[in-house]
């Protein structure tokens, strides 16, 4: 049962301002052709949303409109921001956050999808369901959390912890880093967010998702002999050696991180996974044998 003051808190935030919602969302979707994140193909520039969340919240920025919020835009690269958002508590140090939301998309190809990915379209007349590249992940979020946060800003509700928003750059692509929230965390601008709780706001799919734990790059590198195919002997094969030590580590990974009793409860759709993704060397002949290679993938749950 909710406490009186909860109840009234809701009460005073009232419920999602559709319209404010859908007209955010359907600018951060305007602009996923250039959110794209795969380079060197795709660079994106998240300053375009990251504009579109500081206009939205400017009427109740300290900096802009006399209201409430902190606002910061943070970039590491040309183009390339983070914002954070901050509705002040009265208690120092009580804090809960809301962390994650990133401004980049995957790559759509246009050309294979039904409808135009690049701009906001519904399936509908009465427009229940949404159509378009970050719809769920994550340009949703980034206009869902930016309207809560608006929202604050405009009834000033008499909070004691502090509600801060952090919007991210660079979460679609691990080969270039300090862009984002690793930046963030380096320089201590979320230091202040480990004394309260922290809710990751991303996700793939459209319903409530309980337990996403973002993923984790790895490398993994086989140093052996090249020499001729026709000489075996002469040869230590750094491509066999490295799938013998995968099957090794996979294992482990299994036997250590198992799937939890109670996902089949909240309905995941798959456990904790360690696979392969990409796999490369400094290339030769098909009658080489290799003297090195590299084996990358992910750890996602």
């Amino acid at each position: 049962m909710a406490s009186p003051a909860s109840a009234s808190l809701k009460e005073a935030v009232g419920s999602l301002d559709r319209d404010g919602f859908v007209g955010l969302l359907s600018n951060l979707i305007g602009e996923t052709a250039h959110l794209q994140n795969d380079p060197p193909t795709y660079r994106p520039q998240e300053e375009r949303v990251a504009q579109h969340v500081v206009d939205v919240l400017r009427p109740v920025s300290a900096d802009t409109g006399g209201g409430p919020l902190l606002v910061r835009k943070i970039s590491y690269a040309e183009g390339r921001s983070n914002v954070i958002v901050e509705y002040p508590g009265t208690v120092p140090g009580r804090v809960v956050s809301f962390v994650g939301m990133h401004m980049d998309v995957v790559p759509a190809n246009g050309s294979e999808w039904d409808f135009d990915p690049f701009s906001l379209t519904f399936d509908s007349e009465d427009k229940d369901k949404l159509r378009g590249r970050g719809t769920t992940d994550c340009l949703g979020h980034v206009a869902l959390v930016a309207q809560l946060m608006r929202r604050l800003g405009e009834v000033k509700p008499p909070l004691k912890h502090s509600v801060i928003a952090v919007f991210i750059a660079n979460e679609e692509n691990s080969s270039v880093t300090g862009i984002g929230v690793d930046g963030l965390v380096k320089d201590g601008l979320l230091d202040k967010l480990k004394t309260g709780p922290l809710f990751w706001i991303d996700t793939a799919d459209k319903q409530p998702c309980i337990g996403t734990g973002g993923m984790i790059p790895w490398h993994l590198k086989a140093t052996g002999k090249l020499f001729h195919s026709g000489l075996a002997h002469k040869a230590i094969n750094a491509m066999e050696m490295n799938m013998e030590a995968l099957k090794v580590i996979q294992k482990r990974f299994y036997t250590d991180f198992p799937p939890h009793e109670k996902e089949k409860v909240y309905k995941f759709a798959t456990p904790s996974t360690m696979k392969p993704t990409k796999w490369s060397y400094p290339g030769g002949g098909l009658n080489q044998i290799p003297g090195e290679c590299t084996i990358s993938g992910d750890i996602t749950g």
